[in-house]
C-alpha cells in the first residue's frame, strides 16, 4: 500500500512539475513549486518510514521550512521587485 502511495506521489509530482513549465501566470508557477515542495516533503517522509530510517522525517520538516521560506521571499520579490522593500509605500518617517 506504501509502495502505491510512492508511486502515486511520483505521478503527482511530474503533473505539477508540468503546471510550473507551462502555468500561465507567475501565480500559477509559484503555487506549482509549492505544491511540488509539499509532495517532496510527503514522499521524503513516505521513502524514510519504508527504509526504517525515522531521521528523515526530520529532513522533512526542514525541508518544508525552506520551502515555506523560499515561497514567501519568490512572493515579495514578485510583488516589490526586490527584497529590501518596506511595508510603507509613502516612505515616511518610522517612530
Amino acid at each position: 500500500m506504501l509502495l502505491a502511495m510512492t508511486l502515486g506521489l511520483l505521478v503527482t509530482m511530474l503533473l505539477v512539475l508540468g503546471r510550473a513549465l507551462i502555468g500561465p501566470t507567475l501565480y500559477d508557477r509559484i503555487l506549482a513549486v509549492n505544491s511540488f515542495g509539499t509532495k517532496t516533503v510527503l514522499f521524503i517522509a513516505v521513502v524514510g518510514f519504508l527504509a526504517g530510517r525515522p531521521e528523515f522525517l526530520d529532513i522533512a520538516l526542514v525541508y518544508a521550512l525552506i520551502n515555506f521560506i523560499g515561497t514567501v521571499a519568490v512572493l515579495k520579490l514578485s510583488h516589490y521587485g526586490e527584497f529590501g522593500a518596506s511595508s510603507q509605500a509613502d516612505g515616511g518617517d518610522d517612530l
